[in-house]
C-alpha cells in the first residue's frame, strides 16, 4: 500500500474538538479499508496568501493539519465526502513517490565522502613570496 499525505485546512473558528472529531472520522474510514495512520501533525493557525470564500464569508486564516497514512489507491475517491464538510476550507491528498526505507550497502558507499589525496591543490607548500613572484610583484 502506498503512503499518502492528507492536508486539511480548517476554518479558523473551529474548536479543537471539531478538528479531532473530523480527523477521527477520517482515521476510522482509513482503518475500515485496512489502512494505517502513521502520523498526525498540527501546524496551528496559518495566514493564507489569499482569502478563501465560503458561504459564511472570506477566510484569510486557517488551521492546517497533516495526516500521513498508508492506504489503498482508491482512498482518493473515497475521501471526496470531505468536499461537503463545512469545517474545511480545503483538503488535498498527495501520494509519496519513491519511498526507500533504509539504504542498501551500495548506496551507503556512495554517500561516504572521498578522501583528498596527498597531491591536493591546497597542500600548503606555496608561500606568499611564490605568489608575489608569479604576479610580478616585488618588495
Amino acid at each position: 500500500m502506498p503512503l499518502y499525505d492528507c492536508m486539511l485546512l480548517f476554518k479558523p473558528i473551529i474548536r479543537k474538538e471539531g478538528l479531532i472529531d473530523l480527523v477521527a472520522r477520517i482515521g476510522k474510514h482509513v482503518y475500515s479499508r485496512n489502512g494505517v495512520l502513521t502520523e498526525i501533525k498540527s501546524f496551528g493557525k496559518v495566514e493564507l496568501g489569499y482569502g478563501i470564500r465560503k458561504l459564511d464569508g472570506r477566510h484569510y486564516q486557517g488551521q492546517l493539519m497533516q495526516i500521513t497514512m498508508m492506504t489503498t489507491p482508491n482512498m482518493n475517491k473515497e475521501l471526496h465526502y470531505l468536499n461537503k464538510e463545512d469545517k474545511l476550507l480545503r483538503w488535498l491528498l498527495v501520494k509519496h513517490r519513491d519511498i526507500k526505507i533504509g539504504q542498501s550497502e551500495k548506496e551507503d558507499s556512495l554517500t561516504v565522502p572521498n578522501r583528498l589525496t596527498s597531491g591536493s591543490l591546497y597542500d600548503g607548500s606555496s608561500s606568499d613570496e611564490d605568489d608575489n613572484n608569479i604576479l610580478g610583484l616585488s618588495r
